[in-house]
């Protein structure tokens, strides 16, 4: 059962930025934890690959401007070296990146395309127990009509490393319905030490890339590889889907937003009220305007044309919808 109140322990936080849009994200990040979180202890850890093997291009932050306010808003930049991942799998970043934080010490990891939007302090972290977040669509596996089914494919992964099956699903649900397998965003995780838990998502994932059981010769790994992996992680680790209380991560506290077009369609007033709140200081629209999607959406006011366009009472029931919506319109950018 989740903590329902209290303070949770000190803890580092984990963003990770490269060259092009992602450093501006993480601009977005430090901004609004600041704004949100003025006496937040956290350090916060802005991860960057450098250049190498891995990467045709150089991947690194060198904008002066973006990396001075960075500093001035008391982020941290670590660079870290891509060994397994790199241009191939970008989303192998946030496995490859837990071993440049300090061994041993809590952390909690956040897509860079997010926002705070509350109390960070408040959320009761318990860093034995690790989860992972549940604002997520059905998106892996895809089953086929003649294929393994849902039961079939995540059994295959749980045998794999040793992990009980059975304890990771949930009996309120219906079999072969893919919620009640245990499946998560990887836009937040957290845990007690990130090099035990980079480990095992480092082990797992290679794993699962390089020698998938037969159950998912069907399947692609590319983009989900990282959110097969996770739940093994997570449940291999103790934890599970109610470790933290509903509505304070992806609900008051954050909002992982993805691209700023459906930050404007479909989140709360308060998430844009935040982003614009943080976006305001010349500052920072001095940075934020190299960057075309701000300088459009925010500075220009497209951002709040593609708000009218929807209800958020009555969304359209997937993400791809609302794309689809605004694409027509005109107004998408990423």
């Amino acid at each position: 059962m989740a903590k329902r109140a209290g303070k949770s322990q000190p803890f580092n936080i984990l963003i990770v930025a490269q060259r092009g849009r992602l450093q501006y994200e993480a601009l977005l990040f430090a901004a609004s934890l600041r704004h949100c979180c003025p006496d937040q202890a956290a350090q916060l850890c802005v991860a960057v690959p450098q250049p190498g093997p891995l990467w045709p291009n150089d991947p690194s932050v060198i904008d002066a401007d973006v990396l001075a306010l960075l500093d001035e808003l008391g982020a941290k930049v670590i660079p870290f070296e891509s060994r397994h991942f790199g241009a191939a799998y970008p989303y192998g970043n946030k496995i490859e990146a837990l071993f440049a934080l300090p061994k041993g010490e809590p952390f909690v990891f956040f897509d860079t395309d997010t926002l705070i939007t509350g109390d960070l302090g408040a959320v009761p972290f318990d860093f034995d127990r690790p989860t992972a977040s549940l604002r997520r669509e059905g998106t892996w596996p895809q089953i086929e009509l003649y294929g393994p089914g849902y039961t079939a494919i995540w059994k295959s992964l749980y045998d794999r490393f040793g992990l009980d099956f059975e304890s990771s699903l949930d009996p309120a649900q219906p079999d072969e319905y893919w919620q009640k397998y245990l499946y998560f965003n990887a836009g937040f995780f957290f845990y007690r030490c990130p090099h035990v838990f980079g480990q095992r998502f480092l082990d797992i994932a290679l794993s699962i890339r390089d020698t998938p059981p037969p159950e998912l010769v069907c399947q692609s790994l590319d983009p989900w590889l990282d959110q097969v992996a996770l739940p093994l992680v997570i449940h291999g680790l103790g934890g599970g889907r109610d470790t933290l209380p509903e509505g304070l991560l992806d609900g008051d506290v954050s909002c992982h937003y993805r691209l700023l077009p459906l930050l404007y369609a479909r989140e709360s007033d308060r998430a844009v009220e935040v982003l614009e709140a943080v976006t305001s200081p010349n500052r920072v629209k001095r940075v934020l305007k190299e960057y075309e999607p701000a300088k459009r959406m925010i500075y220009q006011g497209r951002g709040q044309k593609v708000r009218e366009m929807f209800d958020r009472d009555a969304l359209p029931r997937r993400e791809q919808m609302i794309r689809n919506q605004i694409k027509k319109a005109g107004f998408w950018m990423r």
